[in-house]
């Protein structure tokens, strides 16, 4: 029987890891997997795992105000050395650029497990943009032995490294899984979620309501300024709409959205949201403005034209494909493009009913597949 751990530590890589997780449980007869967890994120990490009610076998719980990328990266690896010598795993996965995937690949290296990078091959070859996140794939990529990258683009970046090309599997994007699994969920008369419901009470349905998520450490300073100025106009301008924006609890996100968005009627400033919470709101939505990675994949799927506060994404199928636009942190351009997209609705149907990139919901069906038949 193949031994597989699975490891991962903040809410992105929970939502897009926990679909393999429960496919591989599917498959108890022919391997033993066990979750490991480090918490880089607590609670909203807990959020992930209740609502896919993943139960992990290690929790690291390694969380800690104000910690640092040093002592994160050293608590990691040598958090997992017992695990993994008591577990002794025959496959550890990792996903795609967090500090956890980084410093998870190398325990796994010095292991002698076989470390199989889910999200690989993303690139923007700008080692700063994003940082750390740029850094952490591409060194994780050096100790993996088997890359499942979610587009030809991405395989092509890794064989472009020099990566053998049997070691590298295009499986699509196993966000787009967890999103159809999730859009179902909180669709279905059964469940029931309060943070829902009180959502439900702050949506004017008379509105173009657009979504806004922002926590990159490279827009923080003037960057946010820029974004907050940027969402004053459009809100001022355009009566007929409503900003929604779930604010990061990191301080550089918070003092600057506080200060200039807080007095204007029609922008919601709220908590950060429950994962299905996010899911429902993004399907009420009308469009999107983001610097997440994880929306630029999941908004295509429910038809949701997004707009990319970032000058470099390592997605470049989705704004190749025309569902994402880039604008940067550019006040008059995420201006005018968001005004394009409320005004002209030729606009919004070229960025809304395109085909997403990221695949069809089959990503971990197919890695579990492959490593059954090796």
């Amino acid at each position: 029987m193949k031994k597989n751990l699975i490891i991962f530590g903040t809410r992105p890589e929970a939502i897009k890891m926990a679909p393999l997780v429960k496919q591989f449980l599917k498959h108890k007869n022919e391997f033993e997997t066990k979750v490991c967890i480090t918490a880089q994120h607590r609670e909203m990490l807990d959020q992930v795992l209740s609502f896919f009610e993943i139960v992990p076998d290690y929790d690291l719980d390694l969380m800690k105000p104000d910690q640092n990328l040093y002592a994160l990266t050293a608590n990691i690896i040598t958090g997992l050395k017992d695990i993994l010598e008591d577990f002794k795993p025959d496959y550890v996965y990792v996903h795609g650029d967090t500090t956890t995937t980084m410093a998870a690949s190398i325990a796994a290296f010095y292991s002698g497990a076989i470390v199989c990078h889910i999200e690989a091959g993303l690139r923007t070859f700008n080692m700063k943009s994003p940082f750390p996140e740029e850094m952490n794939r591409s060194v994780t990529g050096i100790v993996t032995n088997i890359h499942f990258a979610p587009t030809k683009t991405a395989r092509e970046n890794l064989i472009n490294e020099n990566k053998k090309k049997e070691s590298v599997v295009v499986t699509g994007n196993t966000v787009i899984d967890a999103l159809l699994y999730s859009v179902g969920k909180v669709n279905s008369t059964a469940f029931k979620d309060q943070e829902i419901e009180d959502l439900k009470q702050i949506v004017d349905p008379t509105k173009k309501v657009i979504l806004v998520t922002g926590h990159r450490r490279e827009n923080h300073g003037q960057g946010f300024v820029s974004i907050c100025n940027a969402l004053k106009a459009i809100a001022v301008e355009h009566q007929d709409c409503q900003i929604i924006y779930p604010v990061h609890l990191n301080p550089n996100v918070q003092k600057p959205v506080y200060k200039l968005l807080g007095d204007i009627t029609n922008i919601n400033l709220i908590p950060p949201l429950s994962y299905p919470a996010f899911i429902w709101l993004m399907e009420k939505s009308y469009l999107i403005i983001t610097d997440s990675g994880g929306v630029q994949e999941e908004a295509p799927s429910l038809g949701k034209p997004v707009l990319v506060m970032r000058n470099t994404t390592e997605r470049p199928e989705a704004v190749e494909a025309g569902t994402v636009l880039l604008v940067g942190t550019n006040s008059s351009k995420i201006i005018t493009e968001t005004k394009k997209l409320l005004t002209h609705q030729d606009c919004y149907n070229s960025m809304s009913k395109l085909h997403n990139p990221y695949g069809d919901g089959t990503a971990c069906e197919k890695i579990v597949d492959y490593i059954k038949n090796i």
